[in-house]
């Protein structure tokens, strides 16, 4: 059987094992397909409890529906600033759009205001029972589908207690979300609760393939992009811009891909990406993430904005990527005074 016959056939109201693919390529296929549902993967990492596996889930799961945006909110995709007045027309959208459907008027709006001015509050004003489904049914609509299911991976290593949790947590995002929880990643060693469902692709199948286009200019913003465009605008006015690099590639080793990143700050080792829709897709938001992890573990610190968050307030994302350049510069000066100071005197 095909692995897309395979994938077709998994529960869906329940949480299920399926070793044998790599996560990457259950997405991948997942996406690859023109209806469905959506495969969102989710990478919460060790709990010691039911509790703080769901809130790691959940506080995943709202950055996926964050970056989503305006997937599942287009009104907000007009709107010129995030400003106040904006603030104020993307919850009332948000409410509008939540009369006559399942949503919560008042949590849709709640993560309207999240997405659009890159904030939230330290202690989220809503429980697990109302953001869980809130956050599955708008990350659903962000990738166009009319479910989501959670692909997470498990961890390797977890000892009895932090295997319970997961499944207890697992179980619970599945009765409150009503969605499919699919655990990959290290298999279940003390844990005998959860089906396990062996998946086995074929000889000639082979996971899709994630579609790059080459700029047209290295060392310059797109010529195609009116958004990297507007960034270089608002970048060039701050003194502290200087040595940025549009559209480089990056290849850490000979054996390995090349990979073209969109603004790149050579000496301080910074990146930043923007991503257009079609980075929504599941296969493109999971390999953007295996990308981040490959350059976080070359040493590079890596910021990734969306083109409406870019749109809608440059002056915001400008100022947060001035925050970190401004801070490696002062990490990178202290280990160079650190370097040449004199040895203590006997």
């Amino acid at each position: 059987m095909s692995l897309v016959r395979q994938l077709a056939a998994l529960p869906t109201d329940r949480v299920v094992q399926i070793p044998g693919v790599p996560t990457g390529t259950v997405a991948a296929t997942v996406t690859g397909e023109p209806v469905g549902s959506a495969a969102v993967v989710l990478q919460p990492g060790p709990t010691r409890t039911a509790g703080s596996f769901v809130q790691a889930v959940l506080d995943e799961l709202e950055r996926v529906a964050v970056g989503l945006l305006p997937g599942w909110l287009p009104e907000v995709a007009d709107l010129p600033r995030a400003d106040p007045y904006g603030l104020a027309a993307a919850r009332a959208a948000a409410v509008a759009r939540a009369r006559g459907s399942a949503h919560s008027a008042a949590f849709l709006a709640h993560l309207a205001t999240v997405a659009l001015s890159g904030r939230r509050p330290p202690v989220d004003p809503f429980p697990p029972e109302i953001r869980c489904p809130g956050l599955t049914r708008v990350v659903a609509q962000g990738f166009g589908r009319p479910r989501a299911n959670l692909l997470i991976e498990v961890p390797a290593g977890l000892d009895p207690a932090g295997e319970q949790a997961v499944v207890a947590g697992a179980e619970w995002l599945c009765h409150h979300g009503r969605v499919g929880v699919w655990l990959a990643g290290a298999p279940l060693r003390h844990e005998d609760r959860v089906v396990t469902v062996p998946l086995t692709p074929a000889a000639d199948e082979h996971p899709a393939a994630v579609p790059t286009t080459p700029p047209q200019v290295v060392g310059r913003p797109h010529p195609g992009s009116p958004t990297e465009a507007l960034l270089e605008a608002a970048l060039a006015g701050q003194s502290w811009s200087a040595g940025r690099v549009w559209n480089r590639y990056h290849q850490p080793h000979p054996l390995s891909p090349a990979v073209c990143l969109d603004l790149l700050w050579p000496d301080e080792r910074c990146v930043v990406e923007i991503d257009g829709p079609e980075h929504c897709r599941p296969d493109r938001f999971e390999a953007d993430r295996q990308r981040d992890v490959r350059l976080q573990l070359d040493g590079y610190a890596v910021l990734r904005f969306t083109n409406a968050r870019i749109n809608h307030d440059v002056g915001a994302v400008v100022h947060q990527i001035g925050t970190l350049i401004r801070a490696r510069r002062r990490d990178l000066a202290e280990g160079r005074s650190h370097g040449r100071r004199r040895p203590h005197p006997l």
